[in-house]
């Protein structure tokens, strides 16, 4: 019987599949149909919430009445469904459907970074029984949360303060918008017919059995919720797929040539190509507790693969009925890519979130409960008590 160490190690390194029944020109033609149920649950779920009208959106968001409140249900609703994808993905629906202002919006955002990390974090526990491999791996995995963590204290009061985040999303929308994307002025646009057509077609399904408002409303948002998980985890299934074993070769062959800009920029490539930054994550966390890739060299990795995953938040804007949707699509992607920014070229910063990491691996390497502590605390508890208390 194979130890629980084994499983759990074997769950954190990507698939190896040796009787693949499809070419990967084929998975990539899924993948691209899947992407457009993930549009058509994007523009479901905005129909949705628009039919239970401005009563039902008041009622439903009275419990996040300032920001703070806000980056705590980011946070807890990304652990709850273990995917910041589908976090971000409903919060551009909510923008879109005009049910969530920006100014809480936008702190959801950080909170589903902070969230998303949770994933690479419990892959760590694989190593649990292994004393200096569980210290490596539950460093790798943390400097990750470190990183958001340090991201969001920094930029949270900045943009609470100034808005420069907004501000700087919407000056890029009006561009992105003015050059075609989304079509947001266009009613004959592509791909917003194509997007809508499923959705009407079920509109009209629902109003022969003359269904009320309520009922169109609870069938829209279940059905939008449904392709997004649907075609989210079926995107993340086929690419990763398709790039077994790409992703240890790519990840390698940059670190041997120095890493820096160069691993960034495989980090990006990566985390969009399988469309989840917890891959490219939690790959790295069995690699660097075999020692095969040093926590300085993996950082840079991570840090790509932050910024990687923006790419759900820009496709759901294409979907969005207003510019709105694409406007905190863009506050993720700036959010995530100027603490890049920042913590990788100010030399002083940079060692930061791994030295932290260190430093809590070391004691955890010790006391076994502090990881208990950790991850409950900071993914369930403190979000949980910040919800309740701020509500």
């Amino acid at each position: 019987m194979r130890s629980v160490d084994q499983l759990a190690t074997d769950q954190a390194a990507p698939e190896h599949p040796t009787d693949d029944r499809f070419p990967p020109w084929v998975r990539v033609l899924f993948v691209v149909g899947l992407l457009y149920l993930f549009l058509v649950g994007i523009k479901a779920l905005e129909t949705g919430i628009k039919s239970f009208g401005s009563e039902f959106t008041d009622s439903l968001f009275a419990s996040v009445s300032n920001p703070i409140a806000g980056l705590f249900v980011g946070t807890l609703a990304t652990v709850l469904v273990q995917s910041s994808s589908v976090t971000t993905a409903t919060i551009v629906g909510l923008v879109g459907a005009g049910s969530l202002p920006l100014d809480l919006a936008v702190p959801m955002i950080m909170g589903a970074n902070i969230g998303t990390t949770v994933t690479n974090t419990l892959a760590s526990l694989g190593f649990l029984r292994r004393t200096k491999e569980f210290r490596l791996a539950f460093a790798g995995a943390t400097m990750h949360d470190f990183f958001n963590l340090l991201a969001v204290g920094v930029m949270l009061p900045l943009e609470l303060a100034t808005g420069f985040l907004t501000r700087l999303a919407e000056r890029a929308a009006d561009i992105l918008t003015a050059l075609g994307w989304g079509g947001f002025e266009k009613a004959d646009s592509p791909i917003k017919s194509a997007v809508k057509a499923p959705v009407k077609l079920l509109d009209r399904i629902l109003e022969s059995f003359n269904a009320s408002e309520n009922v169109v409303g609870i069938v829209m948002l279940i059905f939008g919720l449904g392709l997004i998980f649907f075609a989210l985890a079926y995107v993340t299934r086929n690419m990763r797929l398709v790039m077994a074993g790409r992703i240890e070769r790519s990840i390698n062959t940059v670190l041997m040539k120095g890493g820096g800009l160069s691993a960034i920029a495989i980090g990006i490539v990566i985390t969009v190509m399988v469309q989840s930054s917890s891959i490219t994550t939690s790959v790295l966390v069995p690699m660097i507790a075999a020692g095969v890739v040093t926590l300085r060299s993996a950082f840079p990795i991570t840090l790509g693969a932050n910024i990687g995953t923006t790419i759900t938040a820009m496709l759901a804007s294409l979907a969005s009925e207003s510019e709105e949707g694409l406007v905190i699509g863009l506050v993720h992607f700036f959010f995530n890519t100027i603490g890049v920014a920042v913590f990788y070229s100010i030399p002083i910063l940079r060692p930061i979130p791994v030295k932290i990491a260190e430093r809590l691996a070391v004691l955890a390497e010790v006391r076994k409960s502090i990881v208990v502590v950790y991850v409950v605390g900071l993914f369930i508890v403190v979000p949980i008590i910040g919800v309740l208390i701020l509500q």
